[in-house]
């Protein structure tokens, strides 16, 4: 059966890139048709009927036309801006980390709607969470379930003995938490304290609504960040682009308050 030349979906903008003088190409996360790009026409243009429906981190209804090489967009419709989100420095920067995430980790036209739920109640999320740290961190773990890459936190990552309550560690590499004897066996693994681990462990089956009565001083905060931060690192074999800019905003706000 051939497939309509034009046809809808909802998507949430996560990446746009300049082309040409006027245009601009969008990647897409759709929940029907995965990841996607098209082209906006004319939203660089101050004068664009689409431009204001096709921004960064914006959920919206779109009208799409089939091209020999990229689908254009020819109608676009609003359905939640995240203004909260992007009224603050600090939130829109949470909001573009995980664009990147979803971006950087997501194969093209692979239908996930988990995952595109996931993204969407995120923004929802950081639009008004306090703790936008926790937003990311739970973000995070359930991205890389929904990709497999589920961290093992039960069992030692190596030889599947049960680890015991204490300090353990996390290697990258394993997938997953290890006990003693095995961490002194994989050089880069770090150390893992029993409070991350029972937290992870929380997050990593519990809905957002529990995850967010959690607690954390900022040394466990930094901890937890650390540790998904350098797993991420290790699946991708890269460093995010916009884990730079996190560090950035927060130095600088930490100087603001010191």
């Amino acid at each position: 059966m051939t497939a309509p030349r034009v046809y809808q979906t909802e998507a949430i903008i996560i990446k746009r890139t300049k082309l040409g003088e006027a245009d601009r190409i969008l990647t897409l996360c759709t929940p029907a048709l995965g990841k996607l790009k098209a082209v906006a026409k004319g939203t660089r243009r101050p004068q664009s009927k689409l431009g204001g429906h096709v921004e960064l981190l914006t959920h919206s209804l779109l009208m799409l036309a089939r091209g020999r090489n990229l689908d254009i967009i020819t109608q676009a419709q609003t359905i939640d801006d995240f203004l909260p989100l992007k009224d603050n420095l600090e939130r829109v920067s949470r909001g573009l980390y995980i664009s990147e995430l979803v971006d950087s980790f997501t194969a093209e036209r692979m239908e996930d709607r988990r995952l595109f739920n996931l993204l969407l109640d995120t923004l929802h999320q950081l639009s008004q969470a306090e703790d936008g740290e926790l937003v990311l961190r739970y973000f995070e773990l359930h991205l890389l379930e929904r990709l497999g890459y589920r961290p093992r936190l039960q069992q030692c990552a190596s030889c599947g003995s049960s680890l015991q309550p204490a300090a353990n560690y996390f290697s990258s590499s394993q997938g997953g938490a290890l006990c003693h004897d095995c961490a002194y066996q994989e050089p880069i693994a770090r150390p893992l304290s029993l409070n991350a681990l029972k937290v992870l462990r929380l997050w990593q089956d519990s809905d957002y609504a529990t995850a967010s009565r959690v607690r954390m001083k900022p040394e466990l905060s930094s901890e937890l960040e650390q540790v998904l931060r350098e797993y991420i690192k290790y699946l991708l074999e890269r460093q995010l682009k916009s884990t730079a800019w996190l560090d950035k905003l927060r130095q600088e706000s930490q100087q603001a308050n010191s």
